[in-house]
C-alpha cells in the first residue's frame, strides 16, 4: 500500500513551512558582542574577524544606535585598554573603557537596549589570564573572587543592566552577587558564563582583544573539559544556586548537547554564544565560495535556538537583524 500519511505535504510550499515550523529565530534572541578600544581614534578591522571592528567609544555608540534601531535587544561589551598590568586594575577603573562605555550608551539609550558587560581580567592582564596569579603562576581562584567583585561594582556604578562573569573561577556568581546587593546595586542582573568550555575555537575572539596567555599557556587548568558533560551540569547547578539570574553555555555548536540538557533541568534563561571561530568559520568558507554564508549563519542560529537557547550572543546579531527588517 502507498503511504496515507505523507509529511512532505506540510514542506510543499515556503508558507507552509513557515506555519508549522517548530523553531522560530527571531531579532529578540540576538545579543552583539562589540569590543571597544580605548587607543583608538577610528574603528580597526579585525582581521580574523570579517565585518568585526574594534570600535572607538564614538563608533560603539554610533552602532549601539544602530543595533537599537534593529530592534537587538541587547549588546555585550568587552574592553581593550590602553595598558594591562598583573592584576588587570583597567578593568575596575571607574574612568576605564568599559565604565566609559556603559555610561554613554545608558545615557544614550536608556532601556531600549539592555547593556551587558563581560566580566573577565584576561583583556586587562599582562599575562592573558582570567585572574590573579600566585608565585608559582597557577591562577589564584580566591584572590581573584575580590577583583571581580571590585569589577562588577564599578560597572553597576556605570549603570550596567547584566554583569557576565566568564572566568570559570569558583564562586565568582555568590562573591559577585554578595558585593552587588551590599552595594544596593540588587537590581543588576547576572549573566554566568556557566559552562564555558577550553575550547579551540577563540582564536579569532583573542585577536580581538589582543590576548596572548602568558609562556604559551591555556586555561584548561580553570575552564570546562571539552570531554565533559556532566560535570558542566554540576557547573551550572552552582551558579544558579549562588544567584545566577541568566546562565550560558559557550561554545554554542559544538556543545549543542550541552544546552538541551541545561534547558531540561532549569527554568531560568539560557543563553549561548556562537563564538568567534564558529563565525570567522562560516566567514572564510563563504569567501571562498564553499558555502552560502549567510544560510549557515542563519542555519547555525536557528539550530542552537532549536537546542534550548533564550538568546545567542552572535556576531552575526547585525547581519541576521538587517536581513529580518
Amino acid at each position: 500500500m502507498f503511504p496515507q500519511r505523507r509529511l512532505s505535504r506540510l514542506r510543499r510550499t515556503p508558507a507552509l513551512r513557515r506555519m508549522v515550523a517548530e523553531t522560530r529565530l527571531g531579532i529578540d534572541d540576538l545579543v552583539a558582542p562589540l569590543f571597544i578600544h580605548e587607543g583608538l581614534d577610528s574603528p580597526s578591522e579585525i582581521r580574523s574577524l570579517p565585518g568585526v571592528v574594534q570600535h572607538t567609544l564614538e563608533s560603539v555608540r554610533t552602532e549601539a544606535r544602530h543595533l537599537a534601531s534593529l530592534g537587538v535587544p541587547g549588546v555585550m561589551l568587552f574592553g581593550i585598554p590602553l595598558h594591562k598590568g598583573s592584576d588587570g586594575s583597567a578593568a575596575s577603573d571607574p574612568d576605564g573603557i568599559i565604565q566609559r562605555t556603559i555610561a554613554a550608551l545608558k545615557e544614550d539609550l536608556g532601556d531600549q537596549l539592555v547593556v551587558m558587560a563581560d566580566l573577565c581580567l584576561d583583556e586587562y592582564t599582562d599575562h592573558g589570564h582570567c585572574g590573579l596569579l600566585t608565585p608559582s603562576g597557577t591562577v589564584n581562584n580566591d584572590a581573584t573572587l575580590y577583583r571581580y567583585a571590585e569589577v562588577a561594582i564599578a560597572q553597576a556604578e556605570a549603570g550596567v543592566d547584566v554583569v557576565a562573569p566568564s572566568g570559570m573561577m569558583d564562586g565568582q556568581v555568590a562573591a559577585i552577587r554578595d558585593s552587588l546587593d551590599e552595594e544596593e546595586f540588587s537590581q543588576v542582573a547576572i549573566l554566568a558564563y556557566a559552562a564555558k568550555y577550553a575550547s579551540a575555537l577563540y582564536g579569532p575572539f583573542r585577536d580581538a582583544v589582543e590576548v596572548e596567555i602568558a609562556d604559551g599557556g591555556d586555561r584548561r587548568s580553570y575552564q570546562q573539559d571539552p570531554a565533559n558533560v556532566r560535570e558542566a551540569l554540576e557547573e551550572v547547578r552552582l551558579d544558579v544556586q549562588e544567584g545566577a539570574d541568566m546562565v550560558m553555555v559557550k561554545p554554542a555548536l559544538a556543545y549543542l548537547d550541552v544546552i538541551t540538557k541545561v534547558r531540561a533541568e532549569h527554568d531560568i534563561p539560557l543563553a549561548a554564544y556562537h563564538v568567534s571561530g564558529e563565525y570567522a568559520m562560516v566567514k572564510a568558507a563563504a569567501a571562498n565560495g564553499w558555502i552560502d554564508g549567510p544560510a549557515v549563519a542563519l542555519e547555525h542560529l536557528t539550530a542552537i535556538k532549536r537546542a534550548g537557547a533564550d538568546m545567542i550572543v552572535t556576531y552575526f546579531a547585525r547581519e541576521i537583524a538587517e536581513a529580518m527588517q
